[in-house]
């Protein structure tokens, strides 16, 4: 089934472009934290805060998406986004380091619930046949959040400094939400009737399995971030930082696309991890010049859409019935719990270890390890 039959579909291009501006600041907010605190604080300070903004992420996706899975999607979203912008706005007020702390986990714990909101709608909106299709669209363009977003942040922060950041971050992302949440379909779906259990989504051990695969993957590519704004210090400029993530983001973009037309399931899912967690090798040689590092960053982005399009797909088979916006919801927060830990510990690392060749070690050694918990996952997947 082709892209363009599934973006001319009623309401699936303003749904992409709507959640793709909303969840921009999974892209830019990681770099607007770093800049603005590497104003006045360490690295690994810098590192922290980071870590915390995505614990929030973690914490409040799932809860944000049962709410909706029982009720409707659009209060949820406004009321979680107005929250998020608060949380943005106090930290923009060069508060102390513990209010700081305090207005970054607000900011992550009040961000909406993207990614779950829009895979609950793909099966409403589209015939059967094109629904991996959409997966696999939808993984390609979240990498345009990863390739804008950090561009966004450092053009932000050139021009009006750390606050600049902060601010333009939050300002996209309560744009996206009004735009998606006044979408038609957003406003008319409703969750499906079901049993309710207390543990939801978590009680398929298949899925459980799953999410400690995406938590070590999320460690890996977490830590990215960190190692790549220490590297770039390292040889010439902090701002470089921001070309080299959207240059690894090039690279993802570039995977999702073949991967529409290659088409990879869940049986493929340990493969995938193992290609994934090698391509961040390469990252080690470190070069002195940032000219050779861009097709490294590109290298390591390739293979994590064919990987989380697979897990995506896997997700939406295994999930118990009513519980999908949730389950959808707890792969996000299962990356984003990875690359909360994988944030921090880097930036420890770095601190500890005052080399930059040490920040880009832990990322292919954490993605591998995700390979043993996939396998029982893939054994247990069809064929699309």
């Amino acid at each position: 089934m082709s892209i363009s039959a599934v973006l001319r579909a009623a309401q699936v291009a303003r749904l992409l472009a709507a959640s793709t501006i909303g969840r921009l600041p999974l892209g830019a907010a990681p770099v607007a934290l770093l800049l603005y605190a590497r104003e006045s604080l360490s690295i690994g300070t810098a590192g922290l805060l980071v870590g915390v903004y995505t614990a929030g992420l973690a914490i409040g996706g799932p809860v944000l998406a049962r709410i909706a899975d029982r009720f409707r999607q659009s209060p949820v979203m406004l009321a979680a986004a107005a929250v998020s912008t608060v949380g943005f706005s106090i930290l923009a007020q060069g508060v102390a380091l513990w209010a700081a702390v305090l207005a970054v986990l607000l900011a992550g714990l009040g961000a909406p619930p993207f990614e779950a909101g829009l895979r609950v709608l793909w099966r409403d909106l589209l015939d059967e046949e094109q629904v991996p299709t959409a997966y696999t669209l939808d993984i390609a363009v979240q990498e345009l959040i990863f390739i804008c977003g950090p561009l966004v942040a450092g053009a932000a922060v050139a021009l009006g400094g750390g606050v600049a950041g902060v601010y333009t971050t939050a300002a996209l992302q309560l744009a996206g939400t009004i735009w998606f949440v006044t979408t038609p379909a957003v406003r008319g779906w409703r969750g499906a009737h079901a049993d309710r259990h207390w543990a939801g989504a978590l009680r398929s051990g298949q899925l459980r399995l799953l999410l400690i695969a995406v938590v070590l993957v999320g460690a890996g590519v977490g830590s990215l971030p960190v190692a790549i704004l220490d590297y770039a210090e390292t040889v010439g400029h902090r701002s470089w930082s921001s070309w080299l993530l959207a240059a690894q983001a090039c690279g993802a973009l570039i995977g999702g696309l073949v991967n529409t037309r290659l088409r990879i399931d869940g049986r493929r899912l340990p493969l995938v991890a193992t290609l994934l967690g090698l391509g961040y090798l390469p990252l080690l040689l470190t070069p002195s010049s940032v000219v050779p590092m861009v097709p490294l960053t590109v290298l390591c982005g390739l293979c994590l859409p064919p990987l989380l399009a697979a897990a995506f797909l896997t997700v939406d088979r295994i999930a118990p019935a009513g519980t999908a916006a949730e389950a959808f919801a707890w792969v996000a927060t299962a990356f984003s719990v990875g690359a909360a830990a994988g944030a921090a510990i880097d930036g420890a690392i770095l601190d500890a270890a005052g080399s930059t060749r040490a920040g880009f070690i832990l990322p292919p050694v954490v993605i591998l390890l995700a390979v043993p918990w996939l396998r029982p996952v893939a054994r247990g997947a069809p064929a699309l």
